[in-house]
């Protein structure tokens, strides 16, 4: 199921072709993106989406059409959705550079797509995981702000094989660290950490992506009286901790059950908690 908006707000058909051949974001991965989790309907965490991709599009240099826009389509393709018979979209909004040699407007839309059946089974049976070295300092993203670190480009073609790397190895997902031993984040995902009655999370200066749904996570659980941590910590503390999830807008709260092979802690009634006060910022 697919359903394509433009920013003007009007619907297009999703088979047909948008791009011209010469896009920059085709050709050269230039351009950033949100994904967004809708449910009956609500967006969340739109407002905070928006802002990471206007982040994004400044580190970029890149004009971005106004949050109006994006809203409008947003809100098209939330209309349009079959909610009697799917009740979660995955809204994807996409902005590209433009085309090569053009007078630089950027290219924008909105699209709204299935939940799939993998994403459902990692969030209800949890994850294996794999360690893989990102290839970096975790200082290196105020030294070279051109690489981007911290931004969610389109250029995703190395946290892809990634994932196939960890799919050769026997595992769902990974966890990427920095050449210092910190733990950086996952290809697609926050990593998030309990260590009793605290959660941790790796900072954005050590050149990872703000996490939307960490963020509410840490909401809920600071008015639930947990204390919450934005600090580096080594890949060891991944096997001292009481939890390990990794946090995205699709697959929510995603268990760890093991790393490179180890079994870690994996208590089912601290996760059905942790997964608790995340949701608990959507109930009416």
């Amino acid at each position: 199921m697919r359903v394509l908006a433009l920013l003007d707000g009007t619907l297009a058909d999703p088979e047909a072709p948008l791009f011209r051949a010469d896009d920059l974001g085709v050709m050269r991965g230039d351009g950033c993106f949100e994904t967004i989790l809708v449910v009956d309907r609500a967006p969340r965490e739109l407002g905070a989406h928006l802002e990471r991709m206007e982040r994004s599009a400044r580190l970029m240099q890149m004009p971005l059409p106004e949050r109006e826009a994006w809203e409008r389509a947003a809100q098209a393709v939330i209309d349009a959705w079959p909610w009697e018979s799917e009740t979660e979209m995955g809204l994807k909004l996409v902005c590209t550079r433009g085309v090569d040699g053009g007078d630089g407007t950027p290219h924008g839309f909105a699209m709204g797509m299935d939940v799939g059946p993998e994403t459902r089974r990692k969030r209800d049976s949890g994850v294996e995981v794999v360690t893989l070295e990102r290839g970096y300092s975790s200082d290196l993203m105020e030294r070279a702000p051109w690489l981007l670190l911290s931004a969610k480009t389109l250029s995703y073609a190395v946290n892809m094989a990634a994932l196939r790397e960890a799919e050769s190895r026997g595992a769902d997902e990974v966890v990427f660290t920095a050449d210092d031993g910190v733990v950086l984040e996952g290809p697609t995902s926050t990593v998030v950490l309990a260590q009793g009655r605290t959660l941790l999370t790796t900072p954005p200066a050590a050149g990872v992506l703000q996490g939307t749904t960490q963020g509410a996570l840490f909401r809920a659980a600071e008015q639930a009286g947990w204390r919450t941590e934005v600090v580096n910590f080594p890949t060891s503390a991944l096997f001292d901790s009481d939890g390990v999830w990794l946090a995205s807008s699709l697959r929510r709260i995603t268990q760890v059950r093991s790393i490179d092979g180890t079994s870690i802690k994996a208590d089912d009634a601290l996760h059905a908690e942790v997964v608790d006060l995340y949701e608990s910022n959507y109930r009416a």
